[in-house]
């Protein structure tokens, strides 16, 4: 699919919604419906209209011409002011707005350069578009996660996983080797998190060093043209206890449950209720606190989220993943987690992005 293509599909959901355009203001969603990826923009949409109108300023308008060169090009530093007057100005009556982006100091310039323009609240409309990847989003998702693969791959054949280590040296080396494998940078501050502080879900990485016995915890993810993947491993510093194999194996029935939940047209919190329940059963509610999982692609989080709250159903083409974790305040935690691109009916089976080993490794 073409971002023409995109903006074909936005089109008809503006007629549905008796919209006569959009002023899109997210960088990201500016970029997914354009492809210009500089740091101030806002698109104008029109449903009776092919030819969108890309704001920026006089830094891009070499990058603009290039990235987005189907679109007519408005240099102007107040991007989004300027478009709402120009929707005016060509009759447009009923303006849809990113009202879940836009400050109220942003809506009143809004209103002061457009006059009398109607605007309607439109949140969440190019999201839900994002939602269901494309054959080329999923080609980049796919090497985003390969990148990240091989990258935790060489980290752990050449010994980077040992006693005496940092928790910031192996963030370190685990995002350049991202980089040598192809990755633009890491989807996000890589979490290596190591003892007791793998029973932290959210660990920023510090000066603790890694000791035999430990849980070592990894959640990080490499980022391709814009792309991110997103992917957690959980280790063990030999010798192992018992208790960290059981909690282990747990962990890892809770994500194949999870996985196997996913499908087109299943309800959001039951995906989350299949691992949820495996880890209840177990006795062990109140150790994982947290929602299985998320949407991935141009954002690290974005929709669907899976949770016991989510509503909604799971849509075909949509990459999202799954991570369970159990968690001992002050003595260590296990997560597991996979990015996945849900079936069709053509191929129903999710298609596993993340291929790194999932069974225990004891280093």
């Amino acid at each position: 699919m073409t971002i023409s293509h995109r903006r074909d599909r936005l089109r008809r959901r503006l007629r549905s919604a008796e919209l006569d355009a959009l002023l899109v203001t997210d960088l990201v969603n500016v970029r997914y419906l354009s492809g210009f990826t500089g740091s101030n923009a806002a698109l104008l949409i029109r449903a009776d209209d092919e030819v969108p109108v890309l704001a920026t300023d006089g830094r891009y308008v070499t990058q603009a011409a290039a990235q987005a060169p189907d679109a007519e090009l408005v240099i102007e530093r107040a991007c989004g002011p300027q478009l709402a007057a120009k929707a005016a100005a060509s009759g447009v009556r009923r303006l849809g707005f990113e009202s879940h982006v836009l400050t109220v100091d942003g809506f009143a310039q809004l209103q002061k350069a457009a006059g009398d323009l109607d605007f309607v609240r439109a949140a969440g409309t190019v999201e839900a578009l994002r939602e269901v990847k494309d054959a080329g989003e999923i080609a980049l998702l796919r090497l985003a996660c390969e990148a990240a693969d091989a990258a935790l791959a060489d980290l752990v054949a050449a010994g980077g996983l040992r006693p005496g280590r940092t928790e910031k040296e192996v963030a370190r080396e685990l995002e350049s080797r991202m980089l040598d494998h192809g990755a633009d940078g890491p989807s996000f501050e890589t979490i290596v998190a190591a003892g007791a502080n793998s029973a932290i879900p959210h660990h920023r990485p510090t000066e603790a060093v890694l000791a035999a016995g430990d849980f070592v915890k990894i959640d990080f993810g490499a980022l391709v043209a814009g792309y991110h993947s997103d992917m957690t491993r959980t280790f063990v510093l030999a010798p192992i206890a018992q208790w960290q194999r059981d909690v282990y194996d747990l962990v890892a029935t809770a994500q194949r449950a999870g996985r196997e939940a996913l499908a087109a047209g299943v309800v959001l919190r039951d995906v989350d209720g299949a691992s949820r329940q495996v880890i209840a059963d177990a006795g062990f509610a109140e150790n994982f606190g947290h929602g299985l999982g998320h949407g991935v692609g141009l954002q690290i989080h974005e929709a669907p989220g899976i949770s016991a709250s989510s509503a909604g159903t799971l849509l075909a083409g949509s990459a999202v993943t799954v991570e369970p974790g159990v968690y001992f305040p002050g003595r260590g935690g296990v997560r597991i987690e996979d990015t996945l691109v849900v079936g069709g009916e053509e191929a129903p089976t999710p298609e596993l992005l993340t291929r790194f080993p999932k069974e225990l490794a004891i280093l």
